[in-house]
């Protein structure tokens, strides 16, 4: 058997999968914290045990800043890529780097690019030389033959070091950076964040959640003859989007920044309970509806533990995140889900999970005009079992067949 966790700041959430990835048996736990140990262990007991593969957002999750060399290159692709890896961007700085502002953003991690290989290196040593004097973790990705310098310059500091993330003009390389930024976030960051006293649960965690979801959306995706994987998660507090593509649809389309097939964006002030007054301004702002809810929305930012016996305004703001959080999405990737739009749309979140009637949500959402051309052939179906982060958990360990096996459960 096969424990596949995901600690999160609030709850726990657990699924016992067979070695060929038949999902047996699920679970939540409130977490723990400063032990989050005692709720994993909670979980073994009541869920079943077995070998645990574990992600994490506890703490706040990946708080990363971005230093690049100008707005619309470097930190571009340096935002895009921390994204894609599971990271909250709270900073970003293109030129020479403010130092106070990022002290303020507090960020666990930086991620340093700036330049493409053998082009300028100025800037990126500037600013190797001012982070010398920031205690974070950095990630440096940027000009190769700059970087045995701004080693120098930051060899005081813990730096990761890898291949550039722009090794050429319009060509972006994710990959490494995504995996220098999960080695550090795994040795240098998931240990500092107070959740646990010793290493056993620092030696658990294979990743930050949000890049184990990712994982999971790229297997499914994989699955998908036609079109796209959407997946809308609608939280309390955010709604993040997640899209793969199997085959991009970038011919004739020209970009300063090349886009990786797989992505995810961040909406901060969308969600069901602390951000439910966003919300209700983006859904007016956006025209989607006159309805007056700002009362109803300031409650559920007030008392984010309150559950209302109708659930027809919680219905109401969770098809207003949705819409919003994917036209943004949209709108960042410059609208490329492949050449089928989408062929899969998966909801998650407890808002829909816990839903009796999905018609108005799904109605809602094929009927907004700037997605219905995207939505217009898509499958709709939830995540009932939480099974998109064990995905990206078995594919991470290499159990490619049980993360498509359990994928499945989704198609």
């Amino acid at each position: 058997m096969i424990l596949c966790l995901d600690v999160g700041s609030t709850w726990t959430k657990a699924a016992l999968v067979t070695e060929e990835g038949e999902l047996v048996r699920t679970g939540q736990h409130p977490t723990t914290p400063p032990e989050v140990l005692h709720g994993i262990d909670a979980l073994r007991g009541s869920v079943g045990d077995g070998e645990v593969l574990a992600c994490s957002s506890a703490g706040g999750g990946l708080r990363l800043a971005v230093v690049g060399q100008e707005r619309v290159v470097s930190a571009e692709a340096g935002y895009r890529v921390a994204l894609s890896a599971g990271a909250k961007v709270v900073h970003v700085s293109a030129g020479p780097v403010d130092v106070h502002a990022l002290r303020a953003a507090a960020p666990d991690l930086v991620l340093l690019v700036g330049g493409t290989d053998g082009g300028d290196r100025s800037v990126l040593l500037h600013n190797a030389a001012k982070l010398a004097r920031v205690a974070v973790p950095i990630v440096l990705a940027g000009n190769a033959e700059a970087q045995p310098e701004a080693l120098e310059l930051l060899a005081k500091r813990t730096v990761v070091a890898c291949p550039n993330v722009l090794p050429d003009v319009g060509r972006l390389a994710p990959e490494p950076a995504r995996r220098a930024i999960r080695e550090a976030f795994l040795q240098h960051v998931i240990g500092g964040k107070g959740l646990s006293r010793g290493q056993r649960f620092r030696r658990l965690v294979r990743a930050v959640t949000p890049d184990a979801v990712l994982a999971g959306v790229s297997r499914l995706a994989a699955q998908e003859r036609e079109g796209a994987v959407l997946v809308v998660d609608v939280g309390g507090a955010t709604t993040d989007v997640y899209s793969a593509v199997s085959t991009a649809d970038g011919e004739g389309v020209e970009r300063t920044v090349a886009l990786p097939p797989d992505r995810r964006t961040v909406e901060g002030d969308l969600g069901m309970r602390w951000s439910a007054p966003g919300v209700v301004k983006e859904a007016h702002a956006e025209r989607l509806t006159t309805e007056d809810l700002t009362a109803e929305a300031r409650k559920r930012a007030e008392n984010v533990g309150w559950l209302p016996e109708d659930p027809a305004v919680d219905t109401k703001l969770a098809s207003f995140a949705a819409i919003l959080a994917v036209r943004r999405h949209l709108r960042q990737v410059d609208g490329q889900l492949g050449p089928h739009g989408a062929g899969l749309l998966v909801l998650s979140g407890g808002v829909f999970r816990h839903a009796a009637d999905l018609a108005p949500i799904e109605e809602a959402l094929r009927g907004d005009p700037v997605l219905r051309p995207v939505l217009r052939t898509a499958a709709i179906t939830v995540d009932r079992d939480y099974v998109l982060a064990p995905v990206g958990l078995l594919a991470g360990s290499g159990r490619l067949d049980a993360a498509d096996r359990l994928a499945e459960r989704l198609s």
